[in-house]
């Protein structure tokens, strides 16, 4: 028979077989962390849901850095790189509402003021008119000059020329040779156009014509539309159409 050799447990033996049990541990360890993902083991089953106490260094925990100025001007950067946002001061924005408030008030000011006028003239150009329709429309052939300048007194422009050619060269002759009186009277005058320098007239005129040429007396009933300009000696008529 074979002699059986009995090999003594000494420490060396003990620590080859802790050593080869440490080896064995790291190697399953080592499979564990490459092995691919599936169902937990028992081992890996009992230590889910578990909390794991780490214990803070001595010198305690290192607090995070500080952020640099830099890194804002990083992150606001691609704002910078953008268009180009333009904002408006808000002083420059009251300033402009405010010269257009006034702009405003100015325009309706004015357009205030212009109605008042048109207004005013108006009324100024209708009492005009009245007192001049009898006057320039009238004559009498025994005081013709008197008549005629003073007919001129409330005439204008171009129409106080031409009405002054006109009675001196048809009117006047005319009237000498038949004894012609005519006397104007004005019924309900209306404003056609009224401006603050400028009115036109609708006037209803009654004229009365005495002459050799007519038996007893004729009445005309005419519409005369009078146009009256504000002059620095008031409203004076600026032309006269007979309708």
């Amino acid at each position: 028979m074979a002699k059986t050799t009995t090999r003594g447990r000494g420490p060396a033996s003990g620590n080859r077989r802790t050593m080869t049990a440490a080896a064995r541990a790291a190697a399953k360890r080592a499979e564990r962390g490459h092995r691919e993902p599936g169902p937990a083991t028992d081992d890996e089953e009992s230590l889910a849901g578990r909390t794991v106490l780490v214990e803070a260094p001595k010198d305690g925990w290192d607090d995070p850095p500080e952020p640099s100025p830099g890194s804002f001007e990083e992150e606001a950067a691609p704002e910078k790189r953008g268009a180009p946002r333009r904002r408006w001061p808000l002083t420059a924005v009251l300033g402009v509402l405010l010269v257009a408030g006034l702009v405003a008030v100015a325009v309706l000011g004015w357009r205030y003021q212009e109605a008042r006028r048109a207004d005013a003239a108006r009324a100024e150009a209708v009492a005009a008119a009245r007192k001049a329709a009898p006057v320039v429309l009238s004559y009498d052939y025994r005081h013709l000059d008197r008549d005629f300048a003073r007919a001129r007194t409330h005439l204008t422009g171009k129409f106080r020329d031409e009405y002054r050619k006109t009675t001196s060269t048809v009117v006047g002759p005319t009237a000498r040779k038949y004894h012609g009186v005519v006397k104007a009277t004005v019924a309900a005058p209306s404003v056609v156009s009224a401006g603050p320098d400028r009115v036109v007239v609708l006037m209803f005129v009654n004229q009365v014509t005495e002459s050799t040429q007519v038996s007893g007396s004729r009445v005309d009933l005419n519409r005369v539309r009078m146009t009256l300009t504000r002059t620095s000696g008031g409203w004076k008529v600026s032309a006269v159409d007979a309708l």
